[in-house]
């Protein structure tokens, strides 16, 4: 963080381009599914539509052809809303919905270079099942942050509570699998779920979620300093929004798509929420900016 300086270079130029023709087996239509990249290969796996699926698909976008890898191992059940991430190719799947009102706090690994799935059970006790919480790889140390969980031991009396706990997960091989739930300095953000969460550095980003309303704040953990601080942004602020996207392409961090609340007539954000999706454009969040205001914070 010392030195951070201001990036002066425009933003990068995209350009959407449709995908029409593929072979092999394409997935059918869903959501509350994940995507991974390792190399040319996409991978999906889970999400719902007319039920939760437990499939793997993978697409070669060097050949556009998509197929169904034969997998092994225990293999998890279908979930939606879960944490993926990618780790070379060892991929870890955490939580997620399993059914309505019904959610999970297993850990799976795929070994993507032979599809053998691994039922992972670390020593210490585990986060409560949940689902819309982020699960990111920070170094070698898998990080969970909020999400919602059911207060109802039945699954038909779904009663929310929104999260804020953080678990750290050591993944460096040749290490034992411990759960741990560090104690941060800073204030925490408010709970919340179906935010987005992206790693810059050894520090982690959360941008906006769901916690009864929309929230539009971001927030940035420092897992070397083990501290949390709110980060005061500039420029054009989106609306609060949940269920969004996020990625960082060298020093900026791009979000897209979600759902926001709909105006009042006056323009101003309604006390009970009323949800459309957001339409199309992209949002910027310059990270050097973040920083430079960060670091006026700490120091």
């Amino acid at each position: 963080m010392d030195g951070a300086v201001e990036d002066s270079r425009p933003p990068l130029n995209f350009k959407w381009k449709k995908i029409s023709t593929t072979t092999g087996p394409a997935p059918k239509p869903r959501h509350g599914h994940k995507a991974v990249a390792i190399k040319e290969l996409i991978i999906i796996f889970g999400g719902g539509n007319d039920g939760i699926v437990d499939e793997l698909h993978v697409l070669n976008t060097a050949t556009n052809q998509w197929f169904a890898p034969q997998v092994r191992g225990e293999k998890p059940s279908g979930c939606a809303a879960f944490g993926f991430i990618c780790d070379g190719v060892r991929l870890l799947i955490f939580g997620g919905m399993v059914e309505f009102g019904r959610y999970s706090n297993d850990l799976y690994e795929l070994l993507a270079s032979r599809w053998e799935w691994r039922h992972l059970t670390p020593l210490n006790e585990p986060p409560c099942p949940r689902l819309g919480h982020s699960f990111n790889l920070v170094g070698q140390k898998a990080i969970i942050f909020g999400g919602l969980a059911n207060e109802s031991n039945d699954p038909k009396l779904n009663i929310p509570k929104y999260l804020n706990d953080v678990f750290m997960l050591e993944i460096r091989e040749g290490t034992s699998l411990q759960w741990q739930c560090p104690v941060f300095e800073g204030t925490t953000p408010s709970p919340r779920e179906s935010h987005a969460a992206i790693t810059f550095g050894n520090r982690l980003v959360i941008y906006g979620g769901m916690n009864g309303h929309r929230l539009s704040d971001v927030w940035l953990l420092d897992v070397d300093k083990m501290s949390w601080s709110p980060v005061a942004t500039q420029g054009y602020v989106p609306l609060p929004q949940s269920l969004h996207s996020a990625v960082v392409i060298k020093s900026r961090m791009y979000s897209f798509g979600g759902w926001i609340p709909v105006l009042a007539e006056d323009g101003s954000l309604p006390v009970h929420e009323t949800d459309v999706p957001i339409p199309s454009p992209a949002h910027i969040l310059h990270m050097y900016k973040i920083l430079k205001s960060l670091y006026m914070l700490l120091s």
